[in-house]
């Protein structure tokens, strides 16, 4: 066996200088290293092992932890869409969905026959056809109207407009003789409830008359006339007419003027 030849060792030790270097791994495969011009293995052994660190560091960069998008935790409210109905589950044609609109539990429920339908300045109108006129009062007891005139029982009054101002005392408050309550303290089985309007403003009671409503074992509510009316047509409608009675003022007579 002969021993190799100076050149051959030159061309070998030139070639291991050439693929130990990092930049001839990205060099073009046209290009050969020097010394060993023409081989075409080396250049295919250079390109695959370039072309393999390549892939590998995209695989590992696309693998890192760092470089995964992950979808953020939490919404901010700003960017969401405000929901068209208030339903909020998914349309159904069953009969399980939820209309709002039904949810009247007085719905099935018969209306007094004597419900106020209109409080005027001089009188009301009642759900059965009567009006109450020329500045009458109106008592409401077990489901019959009655056109009141509370004025009437004071005593020394000059016409009925003074008398009408007497039903408010020195306080500011209304009081009335104890004979205007006489329907109430006859009727039997009496309510529970009387629902005072007083005109057009609210005033207190005097505790003469609400001891005496209460004697006779009656709760007193004092409203507006307006909004007694409405709440003596609700109570009315859930309770009874029996339970609830009214006593109104219309709301043209105001004692302040």
């Amino acid at each position: 066996m002969h021993s190799p030849s100076p050149q051959l060792l030159r061309a070998l030790r030139t070639s291991l200088r050439s693929t130990s270097s990092p930049r001839n791994l990205w060099t073009s495969t046209s290009r050969f290293p020097r010394g060993i011009s023409g081989n075409a293995s080396l250049c295919t052994t250079i390109k695959l092992f370039s072309t393999s660190s390549v892939q590998h560091r995209n695989n590992s960069s696309s693998s890192s932890p760092s470089s995964i998008k992950r979808p953020s935790r939490f919404v901010s409210r700003a960017h969401t869409h405000k929901p068209s109905s208030p339903d909020r589950g998914p349309p159904s044609d069953e009969d399980t969905q939820t209309d709002f609109d039904t949810l009247n539990v007085l719905g099935n429920a018969a209306a007094p026959a004597a419900a106020i339908d209109a409080t005027l300045d001089t009188g009301f109108d009642l759900s059965n056809g009567v009006h109450i006129r020329n500045g009458d009062a109106l008592l409401l007891v077990g489901g019959e109207a009655f056109s009141w005139r509370p004025w009437k029982a004071i005593k020394g009054a000059a016409n009925d407009r003074a008398a009408k101002a007497a039903m408010v005392n020195a306080k500011g408050q209304f009081e009335v003789p104890e004979e205007v309550w006489g329907l109430l303290s006859v009727v039997w089985p009496r309510p529970d409830m009387l629902i005072l309007g007083l005109g057009e403003h609210a005033m207190p009671l005097s505790p003469e008359t609400k001891r005496h409503i209460n004697a006779l074992g009656i709760r007193v509510e004092i409203q507006d006339t307006r909004n007694a009316a409405g709440q003596f047509n609700l109570l009315a409608t859930e309770r009874g007419v029996e339970d609830v009675a009214a006593a109104m003022i219309p709301i043209g007579w105001n004692a302040r003027k």
